[in-house]
């Protein structure tokens, strides 16, 4: 699947939604690069996890997509069924440096 560039929006703690553009492959490869364009910036007040809602529209063709942070994470978190489905796990995990570099 080509890259396509994404605006992705998340709500912090304190309910105000911040926008970020990025470039993914994946549904999920977006909101692991919005969390790590979003982390660790003095404006966002934390990103809550759970039934947060995150949006991600794909921008060169109108289709728009909202996953929970609560299925992002268990996502994530769970074992590929497919070799392709572990090596975009592994992708995201580096994303977020859940990986150790090589």
């Amino acid at each position: 699947m080509p890259a396509r560039s994404c605006r992705v929006t998340i709500k912090d703690f304190d309910g105000v939604e911040h926008t970020v553009q990025v470039t993914a492959e994946t549904l999920y490869e977006a909101v692991a690069r919005a969390l790590k364009a979003m982390q660790g910036k003095e404006w966002i007040a934390g990103i809550p996890e759970g039934l947060n809602p995150v949006k991600v529209c794909v921008t060169d063709i109108p289709i728009e997509h909202t996953v929970t942070m609560k299925d992002f994470c268990r996502w994530l978190n769970s074992t590929g069924l497919s070799p392709k489905d572990q090596m975009n796990r592994y992708k995201i995990k580096e994303i977020l440096g859940m990986v150790a570099q090589r």
